[in-house]
């Protein structure tokens, strides 16, 4: 194992990296406007879940976050990159 795998989730992979690291280069070279509307679709999302989380749980959610991911990481895993899969079909598709 090089000491560069701990970037590359698929090694062999012909095209190198993960979704997550394939959703940045996207990011980066993708219509401006397009990125820019689903990142901020993408932020409402996440603060509305905050505030969900702390009208559940009070303003220690973040604790209780911590403690899912560490005990459901292969879920958390998987789920992140569905959901980079997902961003970078809705900037792709946008961007065409």
């Amino acid at each position: 194992m090089s000491k560069y795998s701990a970037l590359f989730e698929d090694e062999d992979d012909v095209f190198l990296g993960s979704p997550t690291s394939k959703l940045m280069d996207i990011i980066f070279n993708a219509n401006n406007d397009v990125v820019r509307y689903d990142l901020e679709n993408f932020m409402k999302r996440r603060a509305a879940m905050e505030l969900f989380l702390e009208e559940k749980f009070g303003e220690d959610y973040g604790k209780e976050i911590d403690m899912f991911i560490v005990e459901n990481r292969d879920s958390v895993e998987t789920k992140t990159k569905s959901l980079s899969i997902e961003l970078m079909g809705e900037i792709v598709s946008k961007s065409e």
